[in-house]
This record gives C-alpha cells, structure tokens and sequence, in this order.
C-alpha cells in the first residue's frame, strides 16, 4: 500500500479521505491545510510520501503551484490534484499532477484512482 500526503484546506475531508484510506491499509504520513504549509512540510520530509492528494483552491497558494514546487524538491512523487473546477483540469495535468479528480467525488473512485496509480508504478 502507499504512503499518502494530504493536502486541502476542509478539516473534515481530511478525516474522511484519512480514515478511509487507512481502513484500505495505506499510510496517511502527513495533513497540510494549504499549498504554502505543504510545500514546506513536504521540504521538511526525510522520506516524500509516495502519493499527494492535493486540493485545487486552498489559501496562500493553490494546488497547482504547490504541484508545481512539490515535483521542482522531488519529480517522482505522484499528485493527484481535486477540484470542483473542471477548468482547472487541463492546467493541473500540465503543472505535472497524474491525476484530476472533479469534486465532489465518491471515495472509492478515490481509492481505484490510487490503486491505479499504484499499479503503473514500481512502489508498493
């Protein structure tokens, strides 16, 4: 299962992403409320989580740049950028995030998309 890093500014989808994804036995390694405190958290990290949930809108800097600085410390790690925009999907995939996910999305569309992820990479 994956090392998991989760980044939005909802307290409470980080409980619902947190506890659902333990109960399918990955490892949530570390919670950022926005994209400058993820930056710095993940700068900070002697191991990088394998996965990022990261959040579009977010104060102090959105999830597209924060991507964008994340994968400048370390370009393997996989992000998965959710938003409620579909506009942004494009601009997500281009900052170098894996995945879009529109929210609100179902958990386990969440998971298949890890689980996915997992799959088409070496980690596991």
């Amino acid at each position: 299962m994956a090392t998991i890093f989760i980044v939005d500014d909802e307290p409470a989808l980080h409980e619902l992403y947190g506890e659902f994804l333990e109960m399918r036995g990955h490892k949530i390694v570390a919670n950022a409320y926005d994209g400058d405190e993820a930056v710095e958290m993940f700068k900070s990290m002697d191991t990088p989580p394998e996965i990022v949930i990261m959040d579009h809108r977010m104060p102090n800097k959105n999830g597209i740049k924060a991507t964008r600085e994340i994968l400048e410390i370390n370009s393997n790690t996989k992000i998965i950028l959710a938003s409620a925009d579909d506009a942004v999907k494009s601009s997500a995939l281009k900052s170098g995030a894996c995945r879009f996910m529109l929210k609100p999305f179902d958990v386990e569309n969440l998971l298949a998309e890890i689980k996915e992820m997992i799959e088409a990479s070496s980690f596991r």
